[in-house]
């Protein structure tokens, strides 16, 4: 079956989601921006008195406990659990290396096909299939846009919306080693060019990768500190064009701010394994 076949299918039960849920997720009070755009694009760690969610407080475990065996080890993460019930990804030896593998993200804004590169990132193509499959990615909002002059990208993949949460677990950094300097920036620079169409991965520092990532829909200049996992196709470009020319939620401190919670809220409703 074609891909824009499978879109089209993929549309048409997007559509009848919408038509009997609506779009009841809130998104989150944005923070006031910087005047410059940071070199750094993380996630932000979660409070240490923050409410439990239900479940947990109900005693059901909502995060993973352990460490897999295999070569990604990917490890749980108890101080900060899950909002939402997920296991750890399955970790075999060898982890699948070779091939791409198609993911489409219906969302009440349009669908965006993202293109996985095993070879890039084996462990994290791995994780973000496993969560895509628990349905972790379903009826989450994008919660923070960024419009900088060099950081132009949609942070998704937390189910709260806070910017704060993961799914229970953490693993490996595999960085990029190919990154383009950044135009016009000396050959001592730290900055990369993160080009428009690049699909990473956020963190909260060395080797905690989760569940949030970013879609890059300009060029971007960041330190080369943040996982390249794969593409987003020409018409989900699209899509995050128009999420971005509708500019971002002012607050009494910034009217014009250039970071913050997306005017265009931004659901995805669907994060589904193509082929």
């Amino acid at each position: 079956m074609r891909a824009t076949s499978v879109i089209a299918c993929a549309a048409l039960s997007v559509a009848g989601l919408l038509a009997t849920t609506g779009t009841a997720l809130s998104a989150p009070a944005p923070a006031p921006a910087p005047a410059e755009a940071p070199l750094q694009l993380g996630v932000q760690p979660g409070s240490a008195e923050a409410p439990q969610p239900a479940a947990a407080q109900a005693g059901k475990p909502t995060t993973p406990t352990g460490t897999t065996t295999g070569p990604c080890k990917y490890t749980a993460t108890p101080d900060d659990p899950s909002p939402r019930p997920v296991s750890l990804p399955p970790d075999p030896t060898p982890t699948p290396s070779k091939g791409v593998v198609r993911v489409l993200l219906a969302t009440n804004q349009g669908p965006v096909l993202l293109t996985l590169d095993r070879a890039k990132a084996p462990c994290t193509v791995q994780s973000f299939l496993h969560l895509a499959k628990s349905k972790f990615y379903n009826f989450t909002t994008c919660h923070r846009l960024t419009l900088y002059p060099t950081l132009k990208v949609l942070q998704c993949g937390d189910p709260t919306g806070s910017g704060e949460r993961g799914p229970g677990y953490s693993y490996k950094d595999e960085l990029p080693t190919d990154l383009p300097l950044w135009p016009n920036d000396p050959p001592t620079s730290v900055a990369r060019l993160y080009a428009r169409g690049t699909l990473a991965m956020a963190n909260a520092g060395p080797n905690t990768n989760g569940s949030q990532f970013f879609l890059t829909f300009g060029d971007s200049r960041l330190r080369p500190d943040y996982t390249v996992f794969g593409t987003i196709d020409r018409l989900g470009l699209k899509v995050l064009d128009r999420v971005a020319a509708a500019g971002i939620v002012p607050t009494a401190e910034d009217p014009a701010p250039v970071d913050g919670a997306p005017k265009r809220k931004t659901d995805i409703l669907l994060a589904q394994k193509l082929f």
